[in-house]
Order: C-alpha cells, then structure tokens, then sequence
C-alpha cells in the first residue's frame, strides 16, 4: 500500500493555538509571566547561594584557584573562639534589637493610628532614619559615641554627672549597646510604618461594637487588634529578623568588629577572613553557617502562620 500523507498542521493554526492557550489559561499565562524574575532570582541569588556554599568546601585563597577539602573549614571553625564569639553576638544582636524594634514599632504604629494633628507630618517624620543611607546613619552614631567629642559626654560632663568622657565605642559593654541602639534607631521606621498598614485594615466597626459590651482599651488590644495584625507581624518580624541577623554595614562602619571582636557578627567576621584575609574558602564557610538559623527564623514565621490558619478553621492552601 501507498504511504498516505497526512495534512500538516498550518502555522498560522499552532500559534493560534498557543495564543488560545495563554488567553483562557491563567496558571500557564502566569508561568510566562514569572519565567523574567525566576531568571532573575536564579541568576543573581541562587547561583551566588550555590558558588558560596561549593566555595565553603574548598580552600580557595584570593588569587589561587583552591581544592576541594570537604568539611575541613567547618572543622576550624568548630574550634574557633571568634568564630562562636561572633555567633553569641549576631543571636544577642539581633535578639534584643528586634524585640525593642518591635514593642517601639507597635507603640509608634498605634500612636500613629489616632486621630491627631499634623498626623500626616509626623508619619513623614517617622520614615527619616529608614530613608537616610545606612552608612551616613553609622558615620553620625560614630560621632555620637565618639570617645573624645561624643555629645553625650559632654552635655554629662557639663550637667555635672560625669568627671571624663565615656568611651562608648572602646568598652565591649558599651560598644555592643552601641550599635544595638543604632539598628533600632533604623529599624522601627520599618516595623511602625508596615504595622500601621495593617491597622489601616482594622474596621472601626469592631472597635465599636467592643466598646458598647464595655470592653476596655486593653481588651480591644488583645482580642481584636493583636489577632487581626498577627500574619503581618509574623511577616514584618521575619524580615526584620533577617535584616538584622545579616546587618554589616553599620557594624563595618561603626566598629569594624571591634573593641577586642566584641561586635563582631557573623557577617563581618566573614567579610574579614574572606577579603581582608583573603580566605574565601573560611570566609564562605562564615556566610554557609548562618544559613540554618535564617531558616530556622523563616520556618518559626511560617509554622506560626499555619497554625494560626488552624486555630481559625482556615484552609491551609
């Protein structure tokens, strides 16, 4: 028998069905959409996450190719003082900060939410310490806390309360307040100003159907502000929880680490071996350990929010 040739698809049919196809299926019209910025994450976060951890297990030097050592690194570090100094100082850190972050953000936030005047002014105001350059904020506590022309030292030494000038930044008590005090100075613009966000979605309706069965300001707090904020805090935490666990630039600015490696976190103790010192291979293995405690952070939030979808009877898709 005759082979029978069979009628092939026109092009102009395929495109019009592919165009059909992207036109009434939203999933695959999204996927098209998303392919730009998965690129964009894979290329300029994901291929630097993998390069850093592959250069964890080597000992690469600046200008010498290194050799896979496996977990040689990570050994070193096991037995590194300044290393586990430089972790009790990053969960310190970022501990603290965010606490105080978030108890002043919340405040600010409720303040903020009240009718007042030159209400819109002083959420404008607020925003200033987000807004202003991390480092010009570090250069100015810099000077602020500066051991010889420090304002605070010298409006106390002329109030009579102190005979000599503190040296904020040379004591590794003080110097840790420091720049704890610094990151929370930049960080509650952040918190305060997301949280009044999601006041703003609050219904006033509740308020006063609360307060007409006599509840009190607190009561209106605790069970109806809280629960109704309680997904945008467990997001705006876990951000600043992160910002702040990774923080380098007002640490590198203020301190460089010091006194005595006392403010050293994680992230410039990393940026020291690996471009000081010159070992990318350590350095990377510092920037590999602080992996597990950002996911640790993420995966409190996430657990935090399902269950929270539980306790409402909502779907967890």
């Amino acid at each position: 028998m005759a082979d029978v040739a069979l009628p092939r698809a026109k092009p102009q049919m395929i495109e019009d069905s592919a165009w059909t196809r992207l036109k009434h299926n939203r999933n695959w019209l999204g996927f098209w959409f998303m392919v730009p910025a998965m690129a964009f994450l894979i290329f300029f976060l994901a291929y630097p996450l993998g390069l850093g951890i592959w250069l964890s297990f080597t000992d690469t030097r600046i200008g010498r190719v290194g050799q896979f050592v496996g977990t040689e690194n990570y050994e070193w570090l096991w037995d590194d003082s300044i290393f586990w100094l430089s972790v009790f100082n990053t969960l310190l850190y970022t501990t603290v900060a965010s606490a105080i972050k978030f108890a002043v953000g919340l405040y600010l936030a409720l303040l903020l939410n009240e009718n007042m005047p030159f209400k819109a002014m002083l959420r404008a105001m607020v925003l200033i310490p987000f807004i202003v350059p991390t480092v010009l904020s570090a250069l100015a506590f810099w000077w602020i806390f500066d051991s010889q022309f420090s304002i605070i030292s010298w409006s106390l030494k002329h109030l009579g309360l102190i005979n000599q000038n503190i040296n904020f930044l040379g004591d590794t008590t003080w110097a840790r307040i420091c720049v704890i005090f610094a990151n929370i100075w930049r960080g509650v613009p952040f918190v305060a100003i997301t949280l009044l966000a999601g006041l703003q979605t609050v219904s006033p309706s509740l308020y006063e159907a609360a307060t007409l069965d006599g509840a009190t300001r607190w009561q209106n707090f605790r069970f109806i502000t809280y629960p109704l904020l309680t997904p945008i805090i467990a997001v705006v935490m876990t951000f600043s929880v992160l910002f702040t666990f990774t923080d380098f630039q007002l640490i590198w600015a203020m301190t460089r680490g010091g006194p005595v490696n006392a403010t050293h976190l994680m992230a410039t103790l990393s940026y020291q071996r690996a471009i000081i010192a010159g070992q990318l291979g350590e350095g990377a293995a510092i920037s590999s350990a602080m992996i597990p405690f950002l996911l640790a952070a993420i995966m409190v939030s996430w657990f935090g929010l399902q269950r929270r979808k539980w306790q409402q009877g909502e779907n967890n898709d």
